[in-house]
């Protein structure tokens, strides 16, 4: 493994970051304004490997420049909540018990308080109005008499930890932590999202059937008394109905919905609709805005949410009375919208190309973003790839949109390999973006000389909701339309040496590099990270079989034909490209019986294929140790493929690290 000390060098004296450094870099997000606009908190990740974690801590700025590390555990703290007051920021930590808790801490610095004990960990949590309460949501704690005679075993859904509203006193919470009052209680349904009314009478949350995940479509919107614990349901329509948020008056309710489609739901736009606080007509707002919006809040003027539009994201406010929809933001937004108590000023993440993650404020009447923070100078002195929108004609006439790297030297007289790097989802998107961290070493491909694509494939997100829906019975095929066209039309451009192309991707992304790995003939090499190779295999073991329905219209007894057209083992017999299968073992949305079907079909055909299971990990790669591993593999494997570097052997640790 001597190249990898030669690779190191290279990288250090070409200013390229390592994969280390890559990992290193500390992200920004969860940017919170203070209600009185004075602070705005955020938190920031950063890479302990020492601990093997992803670690969160919170900060806090004033605005000034002077940005200010407000937590320091050796455990995460995430979620950001300001009391109303602005004199306190609650947080969650899993610091006590390894299980997430309430925290508070002043923004002006010292040592953090631990509000909550609850028995299990808190999910989600807000304050009172009048600053005197925090809610919070916990699952209920499932009973262990059977395990001491029975040992412990589950009956498949039909054992459930129901999630639950509680409260505490924050004063008394102030001299020792509590367990918390329970507000809901029993096996009638499992809470999710839910929001204070502004007198602090009532509360209205958003409960499913229970917490199973295929559950989702069940999800109504009940309203509680407080002093009563009494709920009633104030939304009753098929699909989910999620998000609920309280005008300023406490008269009506603002929330997601899918607006009675129960089935496909995954694929349409969602609304933003309202209902008066006390039941009755549910009126949709944004039937002819063409994306899903996110709400943000409600206030005097009007209902604040933000949607994706394209590769952009970007800030809005709808006139509850009218369904007038403004835009206000010019700039692509990279996070959730936070609005001051009074509505005036908003804070948010901005990144781009040329920038990462960032803190940004603005008043909201002029929309003029100024950045707080300076996460960017981390990447001082590197040399990083730039990052441009391009667009084509896929095999259908489907104009597609991918993000092309390109080296900081790019020459268009030059042809250059090409890496394919396909987003999850179906419903992700990729964006233009300055640095990339995970999973793929894009910076350091770009830096050898290469060309990395990213598809914004159909029923990707931001593109409308035909465009999500143009998969549907048609997963694979159109998808491998989108990536191949998207080669084609490079390569038309006399940019991309046609024998030199690879293509890997992780979950959605991961399937369709299996189904390439089987149905094309374009590729050198591919990478399936946690993909599904056999849709009958999928859908009779994931957690999520709903999705699937959604997709193909079927189960795979009821419609064999379509699982068979949109499966990459059902061509099995025509592939030739090396695959690398990567996969968590304990991964129940891609249960890791794909991987091993695609491993054992392609070394029956004597196709090169490499397996790699990553220990105790499910759907996602979560720490860093492991996402080293991830980004080692692939940098490895198509290094020797693509540039002609010597074949890994996967099964030594690598030098020069």
């Amino acid at each position: 493994m001597r190249f990898l000390s030669i690779l190191w060098a290279f990288c250090a004296l070409a200013a390229t970051p390592t994969l280390d450094e890559l990992l290193k870099l500390k992200a920004i997000s969860g940017a919170q304004v203070s209600p009185d606009a004075r602070w705005v908190a955020y938190t920031q990740g950063e890479t302990d490997f020492d601990q093997n974690a992803f670690l969160s801590q919170v900060f806090v700025t004033d605005g000034s420049g002077k940005n200010r590390q407000l937590t320091r555990a050796r455990k995460s703290s995430t979620d950001p909540h300001w009391s109303p007051d602005s004199r306190w920021i609650a947080f969650l930590s899993d610091r006590e018990g390894g299980k997430n808790q309430i925290f508070a801490i002043s923004p002006e610095g010292g040592e953090a308080v631990q509000l909550t004990k609850s028995e299990t960990a808190v999910t989600a949590f807000e304050w009172s109005p009048d600053g005197e309460w925090i809610a919070f949501v916990a699952a209920a704690k499932r009973p262990e008499e059977r395990k001491k005679t029975l040992g412990e075993f589950d009956v498949v859904r039909k054992e459930y930890a129901y999630a639950h509203l509680w409260r505490v006193k924050v004063a008394d919470a102030l001299s020792a932590p509590q367990a918390g009052a329970s507000l809901t209680t029993g096996t009638a349904y499992s809470v999710g999202g839910f929001d204070w009314s502004p007198d602090g009478q009532r509360i209205a949350f958003a409960a499913q059937r229970n917490p199973d995940l295929i559950q989702g479509h069940t999800s109504d919107i009940y309203m509680l008394s407080v002093a009563t614990k009494e709920a009633k349901k104030v939304v009753d329509l098929p699909g989910p109905d999620r998000a609920p948020q309280f005008s300023p008056d406490g008269a009506w309710i603002a929330f997601s919905s899918a607006m009675g489609n129960a089935k496909g739901f995954s694929t349409i736009n969602s609304r933003v609709a309202i209902v008066a606080a006390t039941g009755g007509a549910v009126k949709s707002l944004t039937d002819a805005f063409d994306e899903n919006p996110s709400i943000a809040a409600w206030k005097k003027d009007g209902i604040y949410f933000t949607a994706s539009q394209k590769t952009e994201v970007h800030a809005y406010r709808l006139d509850p009375a009218t369904a007038k929809i403004t835009r206000l933001s010019a700039s692509s937004l990279n996070g959730g919208l936070s609005l001051s108590g009074d509505g005036q000023q908003a804070a948010f993440l901005t990144a781009g190309a040329e920038q990462l993650s960032e803190v940004a404020v603005t008043a909201v009447a002029a929309w003029k973003p100024r950045v707080l923070t300076q996460s960017t100078s981390q990447t001082s002195g590197w040399t990083l790839p730039n990052d441009r929108v391009i667009r084509w004609a896929s095999q259908d006439g489907t104009m597609i949109e991918g993000v092309l790297s390109q080296p900081k030297d790019f020459d268009p007289s030059r042809k250059y390999p090409l890496l394919c790097v396909i987003h999850g989802g179906p419903t992700g998107v990729d964006r233009p973006q300055m640095v990339h961290a995970r999973y793929y070493p894009i910076d350091l491909w770009t830096a050898r000389g290469a060309l990395v694509l990213r598809v914004n494939y159909r029923g990707s997100a931001g593109y409308g909701e035909k465009f999500r829906q143009l998969n549907i019975r048609n997963l694979g095929v159109g998808d491998a339309w989108d990536v191949e066209s998207g080669v084609d039309y490079l390569v038309k451009q006399g940019w991309v040496d046609p024998q030199r192309v690879g293509v890997m991707g992780w979950s959605q992304g991961g399937y369709i590099s299996a189904f390439l790995t089987t149905h094309s003939t374009k590729f050198k090499a591919v990478s399936v990270g946690a993909g599904i190779s056999n849709w009958a295999t999928y859908y009779y073991n994931t957690d999520i079989t709903p999705f699937t329905i959604a997709y193909l219209g079927a189960n795979p007894a009821a419609d064999p034909a379509i699982y068979a057209k949109t499966s990459p083992m059902t061509k099995i017999q025509s592939a030739r490209t090396p695959t690398l299968i990567q996969h968590g073992e304990l991964d129940r949305r891609v249960p890791i019986a794909n991987a091993y079907e695609l491993r054992q079909g392609l070394e029956d055909r004597d196709v090169p294929v490499e397996m790699i299971v990553y220990k105790g990990f499910g759907h996602g790669i979560t720490k860093p140790r492991e996402m080293r591993a991830v980004l080692l593999h692939n940098l490895l494997w198509f290094n020797h493929h693509i540039f002609g570097d010597p074949a890994p052997d996967f099964t030594l640790a690598p030098k020069g690290e």
